[in-house]
């Protein structure tokens, strides 16, 4: 939910990189009547069942499932049809490390789950699904922020993040982050999103965002940053 709420309004094709039984791209179609989505899965069962689910929504006049291998050589290659074909990429990559945690046995399972160093290889494929100035939406651990930067670095700018804390007093355990493909924007920090109360209820924010009435803005920071000059006049650099 927090993931597809943080999708950007207005747009109009989007992909869910990674997308499994299809949730996060379903819910975005919903959020954004006008927009098409590409739910991008490698596992067969998952294919099949993403499938099942667009149709089950009633959304098969909208999104579609293409199963494909983001980590593959060749993925989204030049003249393919996803290449440069989104304004924004929705992803939720494996948060696992194989070194923390016991992999499941069952190997889709495993592999939906323990990312195994790949991390820029799914930086990369978010990349080549792009358009000029299209946006990577993602949501991972929070301590994982050295190597989601270390990603980033040189292929996106204008990166905002947000911090997800499951109370106000406790660490965060989640960073949302939306990142610009071809600027060189500085990077901002937003307002945390506090996800309970002391009683473990939602907060009112939190309740919203599930519940579907609100959405994350990542607006707010981009006019701020464009009235103040900043961004303008942006250079692109290549991509890698």
């Amino acid at each position: 939910m927090l993931l597809a709420c943080a999708c950007p309004p207005g747009v109009r094709h989007i992909v869910d990189l990674g997308a499994g039984v299809g949730a996060v791209g379903l819910r975005a179609a919903q959020l954004e009547p006008a927009a098409t989505v590409t739910l991008i899965e490698r596992e067969p069962a998952l294919v099949a069942l993403a499938g099942a689910n667009i149709a089950a929504n009633g959304l098969s006049d909208r999104v579609s499932v293409t199963a494909a291998d983001i980590l593959a050589r060749g993925f989204a290659a030049p003249g393919s049809h996803l290449a440069g074909a989104a304004d924004v990429v929705l992803t939720n990559p494996p948060f696992a490390e194989p070194a923390r945690v016991r992999a499941s046995p069952d190997g889709a399972r495993a592999r939906a789950h323990v990312m195994g160093g790949a991390l820029e290889l799914w930086v990369k494929a978010g990349l080549a699904c792009l358009a000029p100035r299209g946006r990577l939406v993602m949501i991972h651990r929070a301590d994982c922020l050295q190597g989601l930067l270390a990603a980033l670095e040189g292929r996106f700018g204008g990166i905002q993040l947000r911090f997800v804390h499951p109370r106000s007093d406790a660490p965060a355990h989640r960073l949302l982050l939306l990142a610009e493909k071809g600027t060189r924007a500085p990077l901002t920090v937003l307002p945390p999103l506090v996800l309970h109360d002391a009683t473990g209820r939602f907060t009112p924010g939190a309740e919203a965002l599930h519940r579907g009435s609100a959405r994350l803005d990542w607006q707010e920071t981009r006019r701020r940053r464009t009235g103040a000059g900043e961004g303008q006049h942006t250079r692109t650099r290549r991509q890698t």
